[in-house]
């Protein structure tokens, strides 16, 4: 703008002054901008500057009553800056700051049991271990508490208590130091596998609940199906002859006393021939005695005739008494439609023909076992017993036997176990004798005899298919929100479907049971992509 000097009555000194006026506002001006600025950024570093480590803080509440004054600003944060993540300490741990302290967190394996160690800190420098109070407390996912409590070690602070794995809860520490009480909370999920509801539907997990249960344990042992010796016959002659018939076949099912083959003996001839002599000596001493008796009471006959009729009466029974026995021993008996020199062979019970060992014409001999009969309607299962279990298998326990061969099952009972031990198989004998009813059980079969070794109510116990195992543990996956997490058990007695938990687990958990291989693959391929 030009201003025309001779139309305004303004003198050359008023506008020097005016000029200097102007340049003065422009400077303040600038000046006020700039200090402006300036206090706002100092504004927003003190308003972060203690909470690059703020991940594992709560908002308003972790930092304790005694700092909550001085954090009013928490409100103007943004979430995201407000809740980085910890940083790693110089020990391998969690390293978390507030103002000039600083804690860091490690949980290790010291001497083999996992403790939480925690080291001080004052503006990134060591501070001596007694310089604050700590104490921790652990929620895990299951609900469960548990507390540490800490002792100076060393340079740094170490549990008393050992924390058990599974390494998933949320860690919450406390420090108090002379000034103020500080908070720190972080979260560990290790050995956690995510699944949806969905996705354990989908793979067919089964959720089961531990809790007490009846436990036999049972003690394996093999064993042969062998004959019933107590129902099984050698069928001899006893006196030699010629077979002149056989009317029973191998493998034919016989009754009590039905023939079994005829033979024809001079032996068995002579032993009748005796025997009716005998009877033929006693009626003709008999009607003797009987005249003799008469003339005696007549006072006809003299004592002695008397008393030498009845002598020989009584000599004269004895042989016929002896020659019956005879008969009998041989298994004869006092005639035979054939002849006197024919005699049966005859079944001793019902049975079943498993040997024969003669045929028509021919010549046997007194002692040979030409048939052998058995009654597989019982058998025995002969179990081989090895020394260290003989005080487990007793006379009068209930075994179940199962064939090796193909799907039976029978229950019986113990009745002999033997007294001496084999010098070659270093094992004793014992039997059980086993209704067979529908002959599925045949002599010379495989078995395996289950004996009841003991059997007692447990307190917890899950399903056999239950257990994985996780490197060199056994482990339970227990259902958790949002998933699964492997719980390291020691494990008791078993009955093949029920294991007994003795530590790590309680009764009431719910876990995954059937397809819990789903959920081991599902935690293999997490640390497969976590090490990569």
């Amino acid at each position: 703008m030009k201003i025309d000097t001779s139309k305004l009555n303004v003198s050359k000194k008023h506008l020097i002054a005016i000029a200097v006026i102007v340049a003065l506002g422009a400077v303040l001006g600038s000046t006020i901008l700039g200090s402006g600025a300036t206090k706002t950024a100092e504004d927003d570093n003190q308003g972060h500057g203690s909470h690059v480590e703020a991940k594992a803080h709560s908002d308003g509440e972790h930092h304790g009553k005694a700092s909550a004054d001085t954090h009013d600003h928490d409100q103007g944060h943004a979430d995201g800056e407000h809740h980085k993540g910890p940083s790693k300490g110089s020990h391998g741990g969690k390293l978390f700051n507030e103002g000039d302290f600083g804690l860091e967190a490690l949980l290790a394996e010291d001497g083999g049991e996992p403790r939480l160690r925690i080291w001080l800190y004052d503006k990134g420098k060591p501070l001596s271990s007694n310089t604050a109070k700590v104490s921790a407390t652990i929620a895990r996912l299951t609900g469960e508490k548990q507390t540490l409590n800490f002792a100076p070690d060393k340079d740094s602070l170490l549990s008393r208590e050992v924390v058990p794995e599974p390494h998933a809860f949320e860690i919450s520490i406390v420090a108090q130091t002379a000034n103020k009480p500080f908070l720190f909370v972080f979260n560990q999920e290790e050995g956690k596998v995510e699944l949806s509801d969905a996705q354990i539907k989908a793979a067919s997990i089964g959720i089961d609940t531990a809790g007490a249960a009846q436990i036999k344990s049972t003690l394996l042992l093999p064993g042969e199906i062998r004959l019933n010796e107590d129902r099984t016959s050698h069928v001899v002659p006893r006196i030699a002859g010629v077979v002149e018939s056989v009317q029973v076949s191998l493998g034919q099912a016989v009754k009590k006393g039905q023939v079994l083959a005829v033979i024809a003996s001079p032996a068995a001839s002579e032993q009748r021939s005796e025997l009716q002599t005998a009877q033929k000596r006693v009626a003709l001493a008999k009607t003797t005695f009987e005249r003799e008796k008469r003339l005696w009471e007549q006072k006809i006959s003299a004592d002695q005739d008397y008393l030498q009729a009845g002598q020989t009466l009584h000599e004269a029974e004895i042989a016929v008494v002896n020659a019956q026995q005879k008969l009998s021993a041989l298994g004869l008996t006092s005639g035979s439609q054939g002849g006197l020199n024919r005699f049966e062979l005859r079944a001793p019970f019902d049975s079943l023909v498993i040997e024969k060992h003669l045929s028509l014409g021919e010549a046997v001999k007194e002692d040979a076992a030409v048939f052998t009969v058995s009654d597989l309607g019982w058998v025995w299962a002969e179990i081989n017993v090895p020394a260290k279990d003989l005080p487990l298998v007793r006379v009068g326990e209930k075994v179940s036997i199962k064939a090796t061969a193909f799907e039976a099952s029978a229950l019986g009972t113990i009745t002999f176990v033997g007294s001496l031990i084999g010098e070659q198989t270093r094992m004793a004998k014992a039997r059980v004798v086993l209704a067979n009813p529908k002959g599925a059980w045949r002599p010379g079969l495989f078995v395996n005899v289950e004996v009841t070794s003991s059997e007692a109510d447990v307190p917890v116990t899950v399903a056999s298919d239950a257990i994985q195992t996780v490197g060199d543990k056994s482990v339970v996956f227990l259902r958790v929100n949002g998933g699964f997490i492997a719980q390291p058990v020691q494990l008791g007695r078993s009955d093949g479907k029920r294991v007994e938990v003795v530590e790590g687990l309680k009764a009431g958990a719910l876990y995954a049971s059937a397809g819990s291989f789903v959920v081991k693959s599902e935690l293999g391929k997490a640390s497969a992509e976590h090490a990569h």
